[in-house]
């Protein structure tokens, strides 16, 4: 108990926006993984282009910020690797 009380009001734990932001943003990585399905015509290289630089900026950001939000930083791992692979199907569907 007394762990799980110290998680809760830890720097980064569920009462602070470093929990909840990163929560937020595993959407982006489960909506990468949902388009996975759908045809490379549908996927826009732009806005798969922005999300692979947000998700640069702020794993940088992630890493950055004391205290250090690992949680943040792997979703935007996650989702970098998810929107580059979205954009290397992109790219292979424009010949």
């Amino acid at each position: 108990m007394a762990s799980f009380r110290a998680f809760l009001n830890s720097p980064v734990g569920p009462k602070t926006t470093h929990f909840w932001g990163p929560i937020a943003n595993w959407g982006f990585v489960a909506a990468g993984l949902a388009d996975m399905n759908k045809p490379p015509e549908m996927i826009s290289g732009n806005m798969t282009a922005a999300m692979c630089v947000y998700s640069a900026l702020f794993m940088r950001f992630a890493w950055m910020v004391q205290p250090r939000n690992y949680l943040l930083l792997a979703c935007h791992v996650s989702n970098e690797t998810v929107q580059l692979y979205q954009l290397s199907r992109w790219a292979r569907g424009q010949g």
